[in-house]
């Protein structure tokens, strides 16, 4: 499931994107036709998993992810399905090789909808040793 559209820009620490698939009534996290404000999560996430990807400069399979945390999650409206726009902001705020914290925002043209802090961590792998990495 992709929701997002575009990326707008996005350099080594942040990345914005936009998305129209909220209006659309075929929308997969909709249910009878609302798309509830929380679920701009999930298009912060996504957000955040692309920027995940063009960090990975080689052409390589991009790394599995998980969203494993949230935390001051704050949301300024009760639906999105009304919004005609969604842009959403993430800023890495730090990490290291097992995962990261970002800020996101997710926003119309005017308003804040939602926003909070998000913590996404990287599975541990097995070397051909079969030790962890």
């Amino acid at each position: 499931m992709c929701l997002l559209d575009s990326v707008v820009e996005w350099d080594e620490t942040s990345i914005k994107c936009r998305a129209v698939s909220q209006c659309h009534p075929t929308n997969p996290l909709a249910e009878n036709g609302v798309l509830s404000a929380i679920n701009g999560v999930e298009y912060a996430a996504q957000a955040m998993a692309v920027h995940g990807a063009l960090l990975q400069r080689d052409e390589s399979t991009p790394e599995a992810a998980y969203l494993a945390a949230l935390r001051g999650v704050k949301l300024h409206c009760e639906q999105l399905h009304d919004q005609p726009v969604l842009l959403l902001r993430c800023q890495r705020l730090g990490g290291d090789n097992n995962g990261f914290i970002y800020s996101f925002e997710v926003s119309n043209d005017v308003s804040l909808l939602l926003e909070g802090r998000a913590t996404v961590i990287k599975p541990a792998t097995t070397n051909a040793t079969g030790q962890t990495a």
